[in-house]
Parts: structure tokens; C-alpha cells; sequence
């Protein structure tokens, strides 16, 4: 009952707050990625969720704030991302500010607030039968994996705990996430830095 009614419904009050309050720090954010990444504060990229009417996956646009320049070489090919990833990128990502623009994508319906991470189109190819069920909810700002590793979990760990959160779901689970997420953002625990 939950999953099906009533998540849609708090993840629209709660992202629609979010914005709201979240709005002047989002403007201000977007400001400063401007300059400080030379160009568009947004990166986008199409990314696979809950599977639509037909039975296939459906693909939307995450939308999150650049954390990388836009830097190339003399041939007009991009840096390696390390070279790209800038000092003030790395504050992004460590802090997790980087995701508030996926607040939008919450509101939309694209995404949850819980549910397995959007992966890269390209990782779909890779993904089992049974791995792939994880696209058969929306997909999360954050998840289970996420609080249990992040980026310090291996491939299939995380796909297990995909698994795992959309066999188990329920508002306390999310509750649950929901906290332990706020206290990794606090910690900086599991992030690329």
C-alpha cells in the first residue's frame, strides 16, 4: 500500500518543501558552479528508472550541478576527470551538494527521495535478469546501497542491496535511510573526494 500510494505522494510534498526552502542556497550554488567550473552550473545525463507501461525501462534526464570542467586538450578532447575535477568539485561531492538539482527531478517523477541509484545507461548491458528488477521502482536520491557503503561497496554488493531495499519496502525502511543518509552527508563518510 505504501509503495504504491503513498511514497509518490511524500516524495511530492517532501521535495516540493525542499525547493522551497532549499531555492536561494540552489540559485546561489548555481552562481558559483558557474564560475568556478567556466561555463553551465548542470550536467545531465540520461539515466534508466522504473520500467515503464510496456515492461522496458524508461530513461530520464538526472539533472545534478557540474562538478568537473569542461577543460580539453590541444586536439579539443576533454581532460582525464581528474584533471577536471577542481578543488571546489571536490567540496561538491563531498558534501553532496552536488545532488540538489535532483530535487527537480523528484518533483517531476522521474525519481524517488529512496530507491536504488540511477546507474549509466551503458551499465545495462551488464546487469543480470535479477539485477534489473532493481529498475522496477523509481530510482533514489539515495538508497540502501548508499548507506551502506556507497562508494566504497563493490558492484554486485550494491545491486544486492538494490534488491534488497525493493523487496523490503516500507516508510519505516525509508525513514531509516532517510537518517542514516543525513548522517553520511554530516560525516562525509563514503564520498569521492
Amino acid at each position: 500500500m505504501y509503495s504504491k500510494f503513498f511514497k509518490r505522494l511524500i516524495d511530492i510534498i517532501l521535495s516540493f518543501i525542499a525547493i522551497s526552502v532549499l531555492l536561494p542556497i540552489i540559485i546561489l550554488l548555481a552562481v558559483f558552479v558557474a564560475i568556478f567550473m567556466k561555463g553551465n552550473p548542470f550536467f545531465t545525463q540520461i539515466r534508466p528508472t522504473k520500467v515503464g507501461k510496456d515492461g522496458k525501462e524508461k530513461l530520464f534526464r538526472m539533472i545534478k550541478f557540474r562538478t568537473m570542467t569542461n577543460e580539453r586538450d590541444e586536439k579539443g578532447e576533454l581532460l582525464p576527470d581528474d584533471k577536471r575535477l577542481n578543488k571546489f568539485g571536490k567540496i561538491l561531492r563531498s558534501t553532496s551538494l552536488d545532488e540538489l538539482p535532483e530535487l527537480f527531478n523528484i518533483l517531476k517523477g522521474d525519481m524517488s527521495i529512496v530507491g536504488p541509484r540511477p546507474q549509466l545507461v551503458r551499465d545495462m548491458v551488464f546487469m543480470s535478469e535479477e539485477q534489473r528488477r532493481r529498475h522496477s521502482v523509481r530510482a533514489g536520491l539515495t538508497g540502501l546501497a548508499q548507506v551502506s557503503g556507497r562508494n566504497n561497496i563493490s558492484w554486485e554488493q550494491k545491486l544486492s542491496y538494490d534488491i534488497e531495499y525493493i523487496e523490503n519496502i516500507s516508510f519505516g525502511g525509508d525513514v531509516k535511510i532517510i537518517f542514516r543518509t543525513v548522517k553520511k552527508v554530516f560525516k562525509r563518510e563514503d564520498t569521492v573526494r
